[in-house]
């Protein structure tokens, strides 16, 4: 579902936003084979991409979730850095993004992340950089992704059972 902005809708700081937003998406992933899965998207155009568990549950064909989720918050902070520059009309020569994601054993022993650092490395003159201090006050209120793993965005799980045709091992099914 799309919602669009009005021309002249006024957003934070009084900015006014006239891009369409997405009220949801749908996201789909299909096993191929171990803890392989084909992830396909709910936009024309966009590839679907593989991931995978690396060894020695997977085959490390793609990456695992918490890669996803690294990259995604990379690169929602990039892209919000990229954008409130954009606005302020000062230009990068390049923009890269380093994110480093942290493991540890909680309680029960089972593996968590705790904690991601993102370095944003923007390729920029002095004069942009000595221009840039209120997009880089701003820039991280503005990335979604960011402030939904920083609060903990609740997640809702239903299993749904697909009864299988295929016989199981030992004539079962």
């Amino acid at each position: 579902m799309l919602v669009e902005h009005h021309e002249g809708a006024v957003t934070h700081e009084g900015e006014t936003m006239s891009q369409t937003i997405e009220k949801a998406s749908r996201t789909r992933l299909t096993r191929e084979e171990g803890y392989r899965f084909r992830v396909r998207f709910d936009r024309e155009g966009l590839p679907d991409l593989i991931t995978d568990e690396g060894p020695p549950l997977g085959e490390g064909k793609g990456p695992n979730p918490a890669r996803l989720l690294a990259t995604a918050v990379g690169n929602c902070l990039a892209a919000s850095l990229l954008f409130c520059l954009g606005k302020a009309r000062l230009s990068l020569d390049n923009l890269e993004a380093e994110v480093t994601t942290e493991f540890t054993r909680n309680e029960a022993s089972r593996l968590r992340i705790s904690g991601i650092q993102v370095r944003l490395l923007p390729h920029w003159t002095q004069e942009t950089a000595a221009k840039a201090g209120r997009c880089l006050e701003i820039f991280e209120d503005f990335c979604l992704v960011t402030e939904a793993v920083r609060r903990g965005v609740p997640v809702e799980v239903r299993v749904d059972g697909v009864v299988s045709t295929i016989a199981e091992p030992g004539g079962q099914s």
